[in-house]
């Protein structure tokens, strides 16, 4: 099935002319969900068997980027739904059908979003400072407090983890998916940011919240692992992370061109700044480094999708990847600014909002600290 029958212009468009009032309320993109949902949207990773359109990574990277120039914040929340859609993908056409729960469920319209964040855990999946408690038959209660919980105020199934201590020694990372009709968790609404609005990334807070036997997905050492969980996390996360990102520059530069076609030089005898040295080689030096970042988004997801074995090099090159993408975008908005001029401060201007957005790509995982470590592992080796 073809992309572009999931979302129409007028889709889209319907999309773009709401983001600024999300923002401005610092409310959560409901209408946008509902008719992404509409349109399939959230089925795209689902394969034909399970009721989707069975679409890859590399198509829903570039519908992401797409879906991101028009609503950074719509963009990004729904990602995390499309991570684990992605994930459990991942597994099954690898032949692990540890998640298609997930897929079907999915499918059958429940929105799914990662509790996995953590203030102070710079280990990401490797440790939590969540507790993890085996109870009878297998299932789990859940003790602790999450962060970043993007799409709270509609997510019906949310991914956590905890660690449980009770065998001395040998602590374990338990992954499972919480059902919001369960009890035991509280959603703060404390979410009042900078930028990525209406996300509402809300904390959670996990008292004892009880997952299922048949929902927890993983017991895993504390600690980095090659299990294929993790891998399926991590590169649909950076990936679509990546083209998110991606999206926010593509609409910077935009907005840079139309901003240099209509202000006005009196220096240059009142002609377009479109015709300034200096304007153009700043709008010229953005675009150098936008179409830059296409194809490096397209080549990792493509990877993904045809299950390229690129062993120990796959973190490295997510992580960068992940880097490059939200650090690119930080320059090519920063351009864009200088190109548009003090009209950008407005708190109306749309380059304005995408400025306060774009900042939030430096917090996700990998952090730029994270994902130096991990590729100075890869050439250098461990420190000993």
């Amino acid at each position: 099935m073809s992309i572009e029958s999931l979302v129409s212009d007028d889709l889209l468009q319907g999309i773009r002319s709401r983001a600024a009032g999300y923002d401005a309320d610092n409310s959560f993109f409901t209408e946008d969900l509902a008719e992404l949902a509409e349109a399939g949207y959230l089925r795209m990773l689902v394969p034909a068997e399970f009721g989707g359109p069975g679409l890859g990574l590399a198509s829903v990277a570039r519908e992401q980027t797409r879906l991101a120039t028009a609503a950074p914040a719509t963009a990004l929340a729904v990602n995390m739904h499309l991570v684990w859609t992605g994930v459990a993908r991942l597994l099954h056409d690898r032949g692990d059908h540890s998640l298609d729960f997930v897929l079907r469920e999915a499918a059958e319209g429940e929105v799914f979003a990662f509790g996995n964040s953590e203030a102070g855990n710079d280990q990401v999946l490797f440790d939590s400072t969540t507790r993890a408690e085996p109870q009878p038959g297998g299932a789990y209660r859940f003790f602790g407090q999450k962060i970043f919980t993007s799409l709270s105020p509609a997510w019906t199934r949310l991914g956590i983890f905890g660690r449980d201590d009770s065998e001395p020694g040998s602590p374990v990372l338990v992954h499972g998916f919480l059902a919001r009709e369960a009890t035991g968790y509280r959603i703060l609404d404390d979410w009042n940011t900078l930028g990525m609005r209406a996300t509402q990334s809300r904390t959670t807070v996990l008292e004892g919240a009880e997952v299922a036997a048949d929902r927890i997905v993983r017991r895993l050492p504390v600690g980095p692992n090659g299990d294929p969980f993790i891998f399926a996390i991590f590169a649909n996360f950076e990936i679509l992370i990546a083209a998110v990102y991606a999206g926010i520059g593509e609409r910077a530069l935009e907005l840079a061109v139309q901003a240099a076609h209509r202000r006005t030089s009196m220096k240059n005898d009142g002609r377009t700044y479109a015709a300034d040295p200096d304007i153009r080689w700043k709008v010229a030096e953005a675009a150098i480094a936008q179409d830059g970042l296409y194809p490096q988004v397209e080549a990792l997801a493509r990877d993904v999708d045809s299950g390229a074995d690129h062993g120990a090099e796959w973190f490295p090159r997510l992580v960068g990847l992940k880097v490059r993408a939200t650090e690119n975008a930080r320059f090519v908005v920063d351009q864009a600014l200088r190109v548009a001029g003090g009209s950008s401060m407005s708190a109306t201007s749309e380059l304005g909002r995408l400025y306060r957005d774009v900042l939030a790509g430096m917090f996700h995982p990998s952090d730029g600290e994270s994902a130096h470590s991990t590729v100075a592992n890869a050439w250098l080796g461990p420190l000993s």
